[in-house]
């Protein structure tokens, strides 16, 4: 009964935003490095922190006696100032260095959440902290697409409840159910053919800190990286892509259509629905085969990234054959 009226909350609480979008003028205007045609309202992600700040109230006021460690008010903080910052990037385009300087209070704050400031060596921080800020802007990346957000956030999120539940119990099952739920709301407005909402910078950057701060509890856990392969998908789009751009000599802080989701719609004019399914389905298997066989980080690249990266790479080599890109 609690989900279903937190379902019920989160989808009468993104219908209102929808109102004060469409009466602000918080949209999305279609240009010419855009994948979609029609001007559709932003922000539509704000329900990721909005869905965080019932799991907040619900824990505290209602399950009084369930597990929230005290480090979770670090997150819930990390989480908002990340929010406020990408939504009122969303509408007034911010600096470059203005977001990056809340990115670095929002990921210190997740670091600490995680127990790991004290416990690494300190030469191996700035390249945590240049992980985590690059996560949270591969996501933003990948958020070309109706539906791509919203469904390879599902499948991380289930993977990481079916691991919680039945593998290890690493967090508050909960703190998983609860962005799940958020994922299914959003869904509901964005993976459709027309789609009602976009994530937004608030959207993407918000489920990723979430996904980053899951991944976090379980790797220390179970102290195994192997788990940070469960975004291997966006990896691999997201790394190769930049070194792509780098060859090109472009400007990889500047908007593209280099993205291999990008040339399946606007080129091969493949559906947005059909390519997003595409990916999530392709991480689940790869999610459900480190599960199954219980690979090490290393087995992981070997007999799955690898082989994905070389799928990756020729299917991207015959849409540059075949339609002359680049």
């Amino acid at each position: 009964m609690e989900y279903l009226i937190i379902i019920i909350i989160l989808f009468a609480l993104e219908l209102f935003y929808f109102k004060i979008a469409a009466r602000h003028n918080i949209i999305d205007k279609p240009n010419h490095r855009s994948s979609h045609t029609k001007v559709t309202l932003r922000g539509g992600g704000i329900i990721f922190p909005i869905a965080f700040l019932l799991y907040f109230a619900v824990s505290i006021l209602y399950r009084k006696d369930t597990f929230i460690p005290k480090e979770y008010w670090a997150f819930g903080l990390g989480l908002l100032i990340l929010s406020m910052i990408s939504f009122l990037d969303d509408i007034l385009d911010l600096s470059t260095k203005l977001r990056l300087f809340f990115h670095f209070i929002s990921v210190s704050l997740l670091i600490y959440f995680l127990g790991i400031l004290f416990l690494l060596p300190i030469w191996l921080l700035p390249i945590v902290f240049i992980f985590i800020i690059g996560v949270l802007n591969a996501y933003n990346f990948m958020d070309g697409i109706n539906g791509i957000t919203g469904l390879y956030s599902f499948v991380i999120l289930s993977t990481l409840y079916y691991i919680n539940q039945y593998k290890i119990i690493f967090t508050d099952v909960n703190f998983i159910i609860y962005p799940v739920l958020a994922s299914l709301v959003f869904l509901f407005f964005n993976f459709r053919k027309k789609a009602k909402c976009f994530a937004g910078d608030v959207g993407s950057m918000s489920i990723a800190f979430w996904v980053l701060a899951l991944l976090g509890l379980l790797v220390m856990k179970t102290q195994e990286l192997t788990y940070l392969l469960f975004i291997g998908v966006y990896g691999i789009e997201v790394i190769f892509t930049i070194i792509q751009r780098i060859k090109l000599k472009e400007n990889i802080f500047e908007a593209h259509r280099h993205h291999l989701y990008q040339l399946l719609v606007n080129k091969m004019k493949w559906s947005h629905l059909l390519v997003s399914t595409m990916y999530g389905v392709i991480q689940l298997l790869i999610n459900f085969s480190i599960i199954y066989w219980q690979l090490s980080f290393m087995e992981g690249i070997l007999y799955l990234i690898f082989p994905t990266l070389i799928m990756y790479v020729l299917a991207k080599f015959y849409i540059f054959k075949t339609t002359e890109t680049y």
